[in-house]
């Protein structure tokens, strides 16, 4: 006979699925970009925006990619250890939605990059905004993603807050 899973756990799972659906987003237009684009590329959409192929192998903001190649497994580690993380805290809090939602987009954005770095060396960013003549530097889905996350973690501590008063 098999064993029904406990809400808590279809809960986790609700959230796994997430994770997972960002994952292979990111990956599906990686893999587009990385096919069709040459490193450099670029195909102008509107007047501000732009798809790119550009090759970040440092984290937010191209920080450390001058350094001489350790950072790429330092944050292999970083990004691996925070999914391990991640999924303990969904596993202990999935039924809190703003929290869990901001966890699993963290999760699978912080995976997407992973396995950018551990399969090119590098993370591919492709999506490029620019106003007059100055560009926010290149990201990709699992960046958004993770932004998102964050920008959710902070509202959930901030509505928390103020359930308390």
């Amino acid at each position: 006979m098999a064993r029904k899973l406990s809400s808590g756990a279809d809960g986790m799972l609700q959230w796994l699925a997430l994770a997972f659906i960002i994952l292979i987003a990111d990956q599906f237009t990686k893999v587009l970009i990385v096919g069709y684009y040459q490193l450099g590329d670029s195909t102008q959409i509107t007047s501000f925006f732009n798809l790119v192929r550009w090759h970040n192998s440092g984290s937010a903001f191209s920080f450390l990619a001058g350094a001489s190649g350790w950072q790429r497994w330092f944050f292999t580690v970083i990004g691996l250890l925070a999914a391990v993380l991640i999924v303990w805290m969904l596993k202990s809090h999935a039924g809190q939605k703003l929290f869990a939602f901001a966890l699993a987009c963290i999760l699978g954005g912080a995976l997407g990059n992973v396995i950018d770095r551990i399969l090119y060396g590098h993370v591919v960013d492709f999506l490029d905004f620019h106003w007059r003549g100055w560009h926010f530097p290149a990201f990709n889905i699992a960046d958004s993603a993770i932004t998102i996350g964050a920008v959710c973690l902070i509202l959930d501590e901030l509505l928390r807050v103020r359930r308390t008063r």
